[in-house]
């Protein structure tokens, strides 16, 4: 049973740093094909695909646009965890953030469909990320 467990939320000050967690259990990240998403839902808007990682494409990363340049996912086989480290946090970043996993090959996809949130099958429960100014 995949299970994902998001870790490291919390209050950070606008300009600070954070590095969330996303634990994966029930497969193994250097066993199999996947795709593993940081997503963020802010209070009422739609839930964003915000960066990715892809063992398909050799380990590709992707990242929206709002957070290029000051996000950076990355995976550790040995505690089977992916993280995003959040550098620069913004006022307006505060969300909960989620991760998501599909298994499998995806190739070809593209940065659109592979931070599409319909692309993930199993989610972490979110953790939440304020900000004060």
């Amino acid at each position: 049973q995949v299970q994902l467990v998001e870790s490291g939320g919390g209050s950070v000050q606008a300009g600070g740093s954070l590095i969330l967690a996303c634990t994966a259990s029930g497969f193994a990240l250097d066993g199999v094909s996947y795709a593993i998403a940081w997503l963020r839902q802010a209070p009422g808007k739609e839930r964003e695909g915000i960066s990715c990682i892809n063992s398909s494409e050799g380990g590709r990363k992707y990242y929206s646009d709002p957070v290029k340049g000051r996000f950076t996912i990355s995976s550790d086989d040995v505690k089977n965890t992916v993280f995003l480290e959040m550098k620069n946090v913004k006022p307006e970043n505060p969300a909960v953030y989620y991760c998501a996993a599909v298994l499998g090959i995806n190739i070809g996809v593209g940065r659109q469909g592979m931070l599409e949130p319909g692309r993930y099958c199993y989610w972490g429960q979110g953790t939440q990320v304020t900000v004060s100014s």
